[in-house]
């Protein structure tokens, strides 16, 4: 069982309440608790020019009260925690991942430009988080391409397959990814749900090759072969993983072009799209989201776990 809870956001947008009911899914499939978590951004209760002695009690929060009702059904025999914190959620819901095993929320919540495909909170969590964090998109969300989403290469295509699948992304070429953590993630949420991984290994293509001055015809580059030396590579990434998950199948497939587009195309009927978060650099310390990361927020159809790297000298989340 997990001790750590999973935490829903919500701010009574439809957005959040579908982000709910993820979370008390997820919340089930661990074992774990489930809190439910509302970041008022302002003191509605107090009198212009009086200091509120502090935020509400959360059965004075209509947020609540609604996901109450929600869940009073479906929740019978979970626990579950209601919560009214107060402050500005892009600052407050991050710091929630201290104290969980997974945060959960809508893609985008009552505040902003409704045209907008992933909110400030959404975005300000998946960076900082301690935790993994799930984006949960709004249904009917177009798997349209922008200048960070180009569509899959033409020597292969992510397989739509029946049923229920979990994505993964993996750069082999990158020496902190594919990070361990994320690895560990997608093999447990796929043991959860009882559901095949799909690996996605992306490649660049067409390659660039060096060329040396006055030389004017590159070498040829046999795609093949970058393609099965990009395979093996993931299967020795996922060996280990496949070994402390026997029941898992995890099916590696080496495509070319954009990492973002193919992850992009494959979350086409998928359960869950997971990705890594960049690892601190010392010249840039600041908490990345990466390009790929960003873009599958953007523009993946199904819900998306974004999974913090696993600190050096550290193992990664626990594994089921």
């Amino acid at each position: 069982m997990h001790t750590q809870p999973v935490i829903a956001a919500v701010d009574g947008s439809e957005d959040s309440l579908r982000a709910l009911d993820w979370a008390l899914d997820a919340a089930r499939r661990r074992a774990a608790p489930l809190r439910v978590v509302h970041v008022r951004q302002y003191t509605p209760w107090a009198r212009p020019g009086v200091l509120a002695a502090g935020p509400p009690e959360p059965d004075d929060d209509p947020v609540l009260d609604e996901a109450r009702t929600r869940l009073r059904e479906p929740a019978t025999a979970q626990t579950v925690e209601y919560v009214t914190l107060q402050g500005a959620p892009a600052a407050v819901l991050p710091e929630l991942g201290a104290e969980a095993d997974l945060l959960v929320l809508g893609s985008r919540g009552r505040g902003g430009f409704a045209s907008l495909l992933l909110g400030s909170n959404g975005m300000a969590a998946a960076r900082d988080a301690a935790c993994p964090v799930v984006v949960v998109p709004r249904p009917g969300r177009d798997r349209g391409t922008s200048d960070a989403v180009q569509p899959a290469g033409d020597h292969g295509e992510p397989p739509a397959e029946p049923g229920s699948r979990v994505v993964v992304g993996m750069d082999v070429d990158n020496p902190d990814n594919p990070d361990d953590a994320t690895l560990a993630f997608a093999f447990t949420e796929a043991g959860l749900r009882g559901a095949p991984l799909q690996v996605i290994a992306a490649y660049r293509w067409p390659a660039q090759p060096l060329v040396a001055p006055g030389d004017f015809v590159p070498p040829v580059i046999d795609q093949d072969a970058v393609e099965n030396e990009t395979w093996a590579l993931a299967e020795g990434f996922l060996a280990p993983h496949r070994a402390r998950h026997p029941d898992v199948r995890a099916d590696a497939r080496a495509l070319p072009g954009d990492a973002a587009g193919n992850l992009v195309t494959a979350s086409g009927g998928a359960d869950l799209v997971v990705v890594g978060r960049h690892r601190r650099r010392l010249l840039a310390p600041a908490r990345m989201m990466g390009s790929v990361t960003r873009a599958v927020l953007l523009h993946a159809v199904c819900p998306i776990a974004v999974v913090p790297p696993a600190s050096r000298g550290k193992p990664g989340p626990p594994e089921e």
